[in-house]
């Protein structure tokens, strides 16, 4: 699929998506359409992966109906292969384009809907849904699809006041979704994937300082992933300890030829669902991501387990209990104080170096305020620095490249087996950037030049400098990249005489214009 082409199916998916916006905030219908597009996803597949083991009997999984012979057998049979390999079951009877069509009813075009020539499905459709969930009972996926859907209410005041009323917008969304190819039989392509991942993003541009709860913007996951990806072409695994939607977990997968297993958690119920969902759809096998939905800091869940990548973008200095019984907990103790309650930005640190591998890097979205802040924050800095030497790098980003605050932002990468011990590489790329209407947005251009000075640790003037140990305790530990990188422009020297002279010739030009206009003045009569 060219460019152009993805871009339409982008901006197809999109205007059917506002087909359902309605009275409802972005977040809220955002629920929706990306159920919808998720159970197009699994109805698809299945029907895709059971007319390849009907294959040989030369039945397609849609003519399995009851009636015919061995009905029962091949229906067992099919559900029980793909609750071993896709870890879910859909019957043909239940599959979107079926339930899309009786939605539609007499209608032959969803843009000119006549709710009175539709069939009501809203009742099968949520039916269908929960059986999805259902199916995965007592195997090895349950807990990967638990309550999937539970944030799609068909019932739902807002998507209509009156049932039918209701039944029509659904009936002509999934119409809509009826047209699109995926290409999922295309296993070089990742279309829906890619498409999903916009929807998110454009979701997330809508939604204000909510949009933080479930998004990074691509350009700085891709900075994220390129930096824990260096010099690897295999990962056993990622973490990411505040997921949100998976994408930068799904982003560090791109630039490696294979990721074993993928771990993350996630405080937010909804968007807990969306990485689940978002993992799936994107072909992760339920066996290879464990993603986990609770407070990290408070109830972490993979306590047992070391990372060899680890990607984060915590939300920036938020509320945490800092409970003096975390001074016992093995992520904090050795450090012997904890993060403010007001600011947990070095709590989440903490917590990430305690599951980093020996071999591993993580690199971590923060304000800027962890470069400088006093107190316990003081504390924790220096003692990755002085006591464990693990900071790697400070990578200083533009102002206002997320969506929901303009505060500008920095990356620290820190490693346990650091290449380069005796110094800190500092990179300021805070005035890289380009303004697209009211975001500033970082090109590819930007993330390259990044990544190439961290992974070659180049001296850039203005732009970057490899500090000593003895250079940042010289500083107090404080790390605010001014310090180290010089980005200060000399003004143009003024020479006072030059301009004095200039001023002089202008007075002398202005007294002669004054006695040119008096004297048109007096040939005109209008003065004595």
């Amino acid at each position: 699929m060219s460019e152009d082409q993805k871009r339409m199916l982008e901006q197809q998916l999109w205007n059917i998506a506002n087909t359902l916006r309605g009275k409802m905030n972005a977040d809220e219908f955002r629920d929706y359409i990306l159920g919808f597009i998720f159970f197009k996803y699994l109805s698809e597949k299945m029907e895709l992966f059971a007319n390849e083991i009907l294959k040989q009997d030369k039945i397609k999984f849609t003519d399995l109906k009851p009636g015919i012979a061995k009905y029962k057998d091949y229906r067992e049979a099919v559900k029980d292969e793909a609750l071993e390999k896709l870890g879910y079951f859909l019957g043909p009877e239940e599959l979107f384009t079926f339930i899309a069509q009786r939605g539609m009813g007499e209608n032959k075009d969803a843009d000119a809907f006549d709710e009175n020539k539709s069939e009501f499905i809203l009742g099968d459709l949520q039916t269908i849904l929960r059986n999805i969930q259902l199916s995965t009972m007592g195997t090895e996926s349950e807990e990967d699809f638990d309550n999937l859907f539970e944030d799609m209410d068909l019932n739902s005041t807002k998507l209509g006041k009156t049932p039918a009323a209701r039944n029509a917008i659904i009936a002509k969304v999934l119409c809509h979704l009826d047209k699109i190819d995926f290409k999922l039989n295309d296993t070089d392509s990742d279309i829906l994937g890619d498409s999903y991942e916009y929807l998110i993003g454009q979701f997330a541009s809508g939604a204000g300082k909510k949009a933080g709860e479930f998004y990074t913007p691509q350009e700085v996951s891709k900075i994220l992933a390129k930096i824990v990806t260096t010099d690897k072409h295999k990962l056993k695994s990622v973490y990411d300890p505040t997921c949100g939607s998976g994408s930068l977990l799904l982003r560090v997968a791109r630039e490696v030829k294979n990721v074993t297993n993928f771990y993350g958690q996630e405080m937010n119920r909804t968007t807990y669902n969306l990485a689940r969902m978002n993992m799936i759809l994107h072909g992760v096998h339920y066996r290879k991501f464990d993603i986990k939905q609770d407070d990290t800091l408070e109830r972490p869940q993979h306590m047992d387990k070391q990372f060899e990548a680890i990607v984060a973008n915590p939300p920036f200095s938020a509320e945490w209990t800092a409970n003096p019984l975390h001074l016992s907990d093995d992520r904090f103790s050795q450090y012997g104080k904890l993060a403010p309650a007001s600011k947990a930005d070095y709590a989440f640190v903490q917590h990430m170096v305690y599951h980093l591998a020996e071999n591993g890097i993580m690199a971590v979205v923060l304000p800027h305020g962890v470069l400088f802040r006093g107190g316990g924050e003081a504390h924790i800095r220096r003692y990755l620095i002085e006591q464990k030497n693990y900071l790697d790098a400070v990578i200083g980003l533009p102002g206002n490249i997320f969506y929901g605050t303009s505060i500008p932002t920095c990356i620290l990468v820190l490693k346990k087996c650091r290449e380069s011990p005796e110094n800190i590489l500092f990179i300021d790329a805070s005035r890289e950037f380009e303004k697209v209407k009211t975001q500033n947005i970082l090109r590819d251009a930007h993330i390259k030049k990044i990544v190439d000075t961290y992974r070659n640790r180049k001296e850039i003037e203005k732009y970057s400098h490899c500090a000593t140990l003895e250079e940042v305790e010289e500083n107090d530990y404080n790390l605010n990249i001014p310090r180290y990188v010089d980005t200060f422009e000399e003004e143009e020297e003024i020479d006072i005489q030059a301009v004095m002279a200039d001023i002089k010739q202008l007075e002398s030009q202005r007294s002669e214009l004054d006695k040119e206009i008096e004297m048109y003045l007096k040939e005109l009569g209008l003065v004595g």
